[in-house]
Order: structure tokens, then C-alpha cells, then sequence
């Protein structure tokens, strides 16, 4: 065991983090590979919708997990959360490693980031509890240092951690920034019903899939950088809209609504149910929204603004651990 550190008294014994949605800007899927997967070449854009993720020290070795906010009754509260794993990881890969006490935690997660919708929510919640996690053990917690981790949870997971605008690569999670200048409106309409992710990959495949898919969007890139917000909006695109609203239908309806009511452009966001409407200004989001909002199909609406910033820790008390 470690010896006593003086400096314990100003180690947080409660660590939250703050974690953004996600949109596709582009989604480009590859042919199946040999290795089960579709090789991907997508554009991310963290958008100012948030969950809260907090980690508190337990002096017993268990660990728990609550779940307040919208759908959070549809959320895991065991192991198969993305979080709860992220804390496992981090005490496996560190805390022992450096001779800690095996200490638990309790994680609690506030949501509003909607639950499979196609928006990273779960990835989203592992980044946060993966930062929290190594700030609790002293671990170097700059989401930079904890992208190798991140990309051992899931596909969606470091881009969480980096937040902004990205292009992902290989399955996602092979990462480059990229320059985006200018900010962008969303209104993102929720579904009443989920839509399995798996099952929107294998409709891709049925319906005859991609080869080549995977390039990268080079204009939808240039346009980002320029700042060029209707360039931006003629190059958004998405490999796996058409399928999710083959498995999907009523989805159509609502793309249609959006870009009527004015939207530059309307997409599902991810695989889906959630469908992105990416609009001028606050005036034209309003009207979208309101349109939108009104097809039964739609649980509800959120605005909202991108690029947003990554995980980031929030300011809290310190304490000593026990």
C-alpha cells in the first residue's frame, strides 16, 4: 500500500463530468469486413445537449450506478452500462497497478442526452465516467491521455472524450480534428420508439450496402473550415438513413416535415430513431421544432448549438478519501 501522502486533503472524493451529444455530419460505411465490422469514415459534431456524470468514492470495494433525468428508466444500472465498465477499467488498468486500496464507487448519471437515439449517449456517459474515474485516482485525466482506454469501451466513446468536430476513421475511433469555423442551430426530434442498431447494419447489407463507402467526405470538410454553413448542408449525408427508414418508415415523414417547416437539411442522426435538422438561426429552429413536434411519431423536440466541448470536469468541493 501506499504510504500516507500529505496532499490527500485536497483530493475530490466526488468527481462530475460534464459530456455532449453527437451528430453525424457525414456517415460513410464501408462493405462488411473480414473482422465483422463496416469500415466508417464519419464527420462528428458534439452538440450542447448534456448528461452529468458523477463518481464518489466508496470505502467499501462495491460499485453502484443510479440513473436520474429523461428515459432514465431505460437505462442499465449493472455492468452492462458503458460506465460502470469504464470505472472497472480504470481501477483494473491503474489503481492496482500503483498499489491503491481497491476502492468502489458509486456512479450516478444525470440524462438528458436521449437514450438509443443515435446521439453517442451511452459513449458519452463511459467518456464521463472514465474521466471522472481517473481523476479520483490521480491518474493524468486529460481526455488526450485516456483515449486508448476510450476506444477499448466503444467505437463512439473517444470522440466523446474530445468533443468538437472530428473526422473518425476505421470504426470510428481513429480520430483527427477538424477546423470548423462559424456555429451551428440544431433541432433534433426524438421517436417514440427505439431502433436497434444492429438490425439498421444488417438492413444496410440486405439492401445491398456501400463498397467504397468509407471515403472520406473532402467536401463537407472544406465546407466546415470555410465556414460555409449551406455548402455544409449540401455535403451532410448518412449511409444508414436509408435503411433505418426502410426498417423505419413514419422517419421519413419527419426528415420531410423538418426541411419543409425550413431546415437546410435533415438527417438521422446515427443509425437512428433521432432525426438532426441542421437550420439557419434561432428563429428558423423555432419553426422547425414546432412543425416537427407535432407529427405523433415524435417524442419530442430538443434545440440545440455545435460545436460543443468534450468531457469536461466540473468545479466541486474537495475532500480527503477515507
Amino acid at each position: 500500500m501506499m504510504m500516507d501522502d500529505p496532499f490527500d486533503l485536497l483530493r475530490p472524493t466526488t468527481v462530475t463530468v460534464r459530456v455532449s451529444a453527437k451528430v453525424n455530419l457525414a456517415l460513410g460505411v464501408g462493405s462488411l469486413a473480414p473482422d465483422s465490422f463496416h469500415p466508417l469514415a464519419t464527420v462528428f459534431e458534439a452538440i450542447g445537449i448534456h448528461d452529468e456524470v458523477t463518481v464518489t468514492r466508496r470505502d467499501d470495494k462495491r460499485i453502484t450506478l443510479t440513473v436520474s433525468g429523461e428515459d432514465a428508466d431505460q437505462v442499465p444500472t449493472d455492468e452492462t452500462n458503458l460506465a460502470w465498465r469504464a470505472v472497472e477499467m480504470v481501477r483494473e488498468e491503474f489503481a492496482l497497478e500503483r498499489g491503491e486500496r481497491d476502492h468502489g464507487v458509486d456512479i450516478h448519471i444525470d440524462k438528458s442526452i436521449p437514450v438509443a437515439g443515435g446521439m453517442a449517449g451511452g459513449s458519452a456517459d463511459a467518456a464521463g465516467a472514465l474521466l471522472a474515474a481517473a481523476a479520483l485516482c490521480r491518474l493524468p485525466d486529460s481526455p488526450e491521455s485516456l483515449q486508448p482506454l476510450a476506444a477499448q469501451l466503444g467505437s463512439d466513446v473517444p470522440f466523446c472524450l474530445m468533443g468538437g468536430v472530428a473526422l473518425g476513421r476505421g470504426r470510428g475511433d481513429r480520430l483527427a480534428p477538424v477546423i470548423c469555423r462559424g456555429r451551428h442551430h440544431w433541432v433534433i426530434a426524438t421517436s417514440n420508439q427505439g431502433l436497434s442498431t444492429p438490425a439498421v447494419y444488417r438492413r444496410f447489407d440486405e439492401m445491398g450496402g456501400n463498397p467504397g463507402g468509407e471515403a472520406v467526405p473532402n467536401d463537407l470538410i472544406s465546407a466546415l473550415t470555410r465556414g460555409d454553413l449551406d455548402a455544409v448542408a449540401a455535403t451532410m449525408s448518412n449511409d444508414l438513413q436509408a435503411p433505418a427508414v426502410d426498417l423505419r418508415p413514419e422517419l421519413g415523414e419527419v426528415l420531410e416535415v423538418g426541411k419543409e417547416a425550413g431546415a437546410l437539411t435533415a438527417l438521422v442522426s446515427g443509425s437512428g430513431p433521432t432525426c438532426a435538422f441542421l437550420v439557419r438561426d434561432a428563429a428558423g429552429a423555432k419553426k422547425v421544432s414546432a412543425a416537427v413536434s407535432a407529427l405523433p411519431q415524435v417524442n419530442r423536440t430538443r434545440t440545440a448549438r455545435g460545436p460543443a466541448s468534450g468531457a469536461q470536469v466540473l468545479p466541486g468541493p474537495v475532500g480527503s478519501f477515507a
